[in-house]
């Protein structure tokens, strides 16, 4: 349900996301845990994906854990690769990207590209088929320096529209 969080009287984003700390907690309870797309860390949600939502299941879980062993969760380090589109069986587009899931110049099109897209497709079946057979298993790039990148531009944005005002 994508209103569960907003209909829990928890703080949500604009798109019902649960507003969490970089631990993937709610910040209005630190006994509510949230996993993949319906996270937003730090009011800083990661574009809907299965790059993102496999990591941070995966960290949710850890998150919960952690909890349970009284240790303190680690923050969300997530890097992204690239983003893929198939256009048919034929054709598609690889964009590679930066950490941080900026676009680099680099991409893959036609029939290159939509091989790339089902080897990830693939890719991330496994993932989930090794995560099922072993638990924590789920490893991922880490990209904490990009995140620190999107709030200082985000900061920026922000002090540039107070400016404007």
């Amino acid at each position: 349900m994508p209103d569960l969080a907003a209909r829990s009287g928890l703080s949500t984003d604009p798109l019902g996301r649960l507003l969490t700390d970089e631990t993937l907690t709610s910040v209005d309870d630190e006994r509510i845990v949230a996993a993949g797309d319906s996270a937003a860390p730090s009011d800083m949600p990661f574009r809907m994906s299965c790059q993102a939502a496999g990591p941070l299941g995966a960290h949710a879980a850890d998150t919960v854990l952690s909890r349970i062993t009284s240790k303190r969760p680690a923050p969300i380090d997530l890097g992204f690769a690239g983003q893929c589109i198939s256009l048919g069986r034929r054709a598609g587009i690889f964009q590679f990207a930066h950490k941080d899931d900026t676009a680099k110049r680099l991409h893959l099109g036609g029939r290159t590209g939509a091989k790339v897209k089902e080897l990830v497709c693939k890719h991330t079946i496994k993932q989930l088929v090794n995560e099922a057979r072993k638990p924590g298993s789920h490893t991922w790039a880490k990209g904490e320096q990009g995140r620190r990148l999107l709030r200082a531009q985000r900061r920026e944005t922000a002090a540039t529209a107070e400016q404007s005002a």
